[in-house]
């Protein structure tokens, strides 16, 4: 399940706009990383086109632990914990991303208590959606997470009842970053 179901099935309509205009719309070139591992980021990441992969430092090596696509979002631990990346993100290819600057988010949840109740709740259901799937992988002995072979009754009753609106915002939004996109290409 995309992490972006969770965040939009929660916000409102102002809320998508307010991250539209607040986020930086970018072209991301296969290979770069987006955060590193122990050093600080400054951005939430939406995932918009493309790929990226997530990997750990493990014994002088780096290990791959999920590889995440269109609709996903990356950056919320650091965001929520204040904590440095605990793995490093990078793109596979070519990617489309939306990142919300943390200096701006933090902002705009200190000044809008509804947003941020929307907010928070948004990852706290995922985040706890991510830590059931990752429970179950392990039962599995699987080496990838694959959040997208997470089945309907894992979720919770509240998220299940906005999905049909967060998909439809999702689609939305895409539609919406596409268009500023030709807008900034021309």
């Amino acid at each position: 399940m995309k992490k972006i179901l969770f965040l939009f099935g929660e916000l409102n309509d102002d809320d998508l706009d307010w991250m539209i205009a607040s986020g930086n719309l970018e072209k991301i070139a296969k290979g770069t990383e987006l955060i590193r591992e122990g050093e600080a980021n400054n951005d939430l990441y939406i995932l918009l086109e493309g790929q990226v992969i997530v990997s750990i430092a493990a014994f002088e090596s780096h290990q791959d632990i999920a590889v995440l696509g269109s609709g996903e979002i990356f950056g919320e631990m650091s965001f929520v914990d204040n904590h440095l990346p605990s793995a490093t993100v990078e793109t596979l290819e070519e990617a489309l991303v939306l990142s919300i600057p943390r200096e701006q988010l933090a902002t705009r949840l200190v000044q809008d208590i509804g947003f941020a109740s929307r907010f928070y709740r948004a990852i706290a259901l995922f985040l706890s959606s991510r830590l059931r799937t990752m429970l179950k992988e392990r039962e599995h002995e699987r080496d990838y997470l694959r959040l997208e072979t997470m089945e309907t009754q894992d979720l919770p009753p509240a998220f299940l009842e906005n999905l049909p609106f967060a998909e439809v915002r999702y689609d939305w939004l895409l539609r919406r970053v596409k268009n500023l996109q030709a807008e900034m290409d021309q």
